[in-house]
């Protein structure tokens, strides 16, 4: 006579043997290099926002006016990202990830190309700036539909039981960019002089970006379209997708993710990029600072590896709250720190900071995907992720100079600010609970799951529940 299964706990592997499918691989492969690719170029732009551009676009400004006209129009590519959030997001939800990366991919590409060979002011005048911010929108609505559909579409392809690490590994892009890009600018500005380096140096990195989208698109051409969204395609034929419906049923939903995403936005653009320029203008010169970032980065790919490998055991929104709550111990002492002038507490202090933030972002994408249906995924991440950026990001450095400047040179307003914003995300996070699984099936997080085994064969491997996992 057999007998019902019993609920026996069953503990989860931190790295699950279970060989993933090819078609995931591919997709982590495109995903990775494709994220690597656009948060390169935007690493690129943050650091020559920091440096170059107030002398190159802005030399007609004092310093201190160039400096913040640069950071400007650095944010202009936060304040670009939700429309394209908005726009790839529906014609993602539309017609699928797949197409929607390319395009974006393609953007990217040639807007950085442009960019690297835009003339300086003094040889043609306004049309320069002018032209840098045109370019740097087209890059804010190209990264806007990039970071989400290249979560999503890692995420679906993956296996149930690693949907945080593959979405943690499309998170690896932002450092491992940052580390490509410091580390080419330390060698440049290590080689050329500094009038070379203003001259043409900079421009490199740029024009690089025509070989790396031509490889890209080689890679993204190989995966096919998502299996949950090939499964979800008669939900979305039921309901609409017009973002105005997923502001309107979800709008609570992200707002609160923009917020709990903020410890990490802030702190990261607040280090890598006000980073810089207080790191020069206070004892460093840019092949220090520059390798001050690179290294740091690199250490913040091991973490987004790690947290990711957590994330899926203990949860997602766990994992974020870890992060952030140790930036927050960043944002106390980062400033005390880097103005004892010494490289080796510098370097110890930017790299606890980026690897706090970077072991929280290992969270963020399944955090956010689990949020919203199949047929509303990809508009609501993207306006979750890009309104945390527009709000958060975009104005951190320009905030934090500008804070600076009227307290004659004091970072404790910066530091209040930027504690403030994390307590409040912590609180906000304390609040929240973590979202079904893809399928929209219930989830359960720990290092021990509920499993099912049978009396009638209790010698059976025991395996964990497909309803909890």
């Amino acid at each position: 006579m057999s007998q019902s299964p019993s609920i026996q706990p069953v503990k989860r592997p931190l790295r699950p043997s279970t060989p993933a499918p090819p078609e995931a691989r591919r997709a982590v492969l495109s995903g990775t290099f494709g994220s690597a690719l656009e948060w390169f170029d935007f690493a690129v732009y943050g650091a020559m926002a920091a440096t170059v551009f107030p002398v190159v676009f802005f030399n007609e400004l004092t310093p201190a006016i160039g400096l913040l006209a640069s950071f400007a129009t650095f944010g202009v590519g936060f304040f670009a990202r939700p429309l394209g959030g908005i726009l790839f997001g529906h014609l993602g939800d539309r017609f699928g990830r797949r197409k929607i990366l390319l395009t974006t991919f393609i953007m990217m590409g040639l807007a950085s190309m442009i960019i690297g060979l835009l003339p300086a002011y003094s040889t043609i005048g306004f049309i320069a700036p002018l032209a840098l911010v045109l370019m740097r929108f087209i890059q804010g609505i190209a990264l806007g539909g990039e970071a989400t559909g290249a979560q999503l579409m890692t995420m679906e392809h993956a296996p149930a039981d690693r949907r945080s690490f593959y979405g943690a590994l499309m998170a690896m892009g932002s450092p491992i960019s940052q580390v490509m890009a410091n580390l080419l600018l330390a060698v440049l500005s290590g080689v050329l002089s500094k009038d070379d380096f203003l001259a043409w140096g900079w421009r490199l990195p740029f024009l690089l970006s025509i070989v790396l989208v031509a490889v890209g698109i080689y890679i993204r051409l190989k995966v096919e379209e998502t299996p949950v969204f090939k499964q979800g395609m008669q939900e979305l034929g039921a309901e609409s997708t017009n973002p105005a419906i997923v502001i309107r049923t979800h709008g609570v939903t992200i707002l609160r993710l923009m917020l709990a995403y903020a410890p990490i936005v802030v702190t990261f653009y607040i280090v890598s990029v006000f980073g810089i320029s207080y790191l020069t203008t206070h004892g460093y010169t840019q092949s220090q600072t520059f390798t001050i970032i690179m290294i740091s980065n690199f250490l913040s790919v091991i973490a987004i590896w790690w947290g990711g490998r957590l994330s899926d055991v203990y949860g997602r929104r766990k994992i974020l709250m870890i992060g952030s709550f140790f930036t927050l111990i960043a944002a106390v002492v980062f400033f005390q720190v880097v103005d004892l002038h010494s490289f080796p507490l510098t370097l110890a202090v930017v790299a606890f900071a980026l690897v706090s933030a970077q072991f929280g972002n290992a969270g963020q994408g399944a955090l956010f995907a689990e949020a919203f249906p199949t047929h509303m995924r990809y508009t609501g991440s993207a306006l979750a992720l890009t309104g945390s950026n527009l709000v958060f990001a975009a104005p951190a450095p320009f905030l934090a100079s500008w804070l600076m400047s009227i307290s004659g040179g004091s970072t404790v307003s910066i530091t209040v600010t930027w504690v403030v914003i994390i307590a409040a995300a912590l609180v906000n996070m304390l609040l929240m609970g973590d979202g079904r699984t893809l399928e929209g099936q219930r989830q359960q997080f720990g290092r021990y799951a509920p499993a099912l085994r049978t009396a009638a064969d209790p010698e059976t491997a025991t395996a964990v529940d497909p309803a909890v996992r």
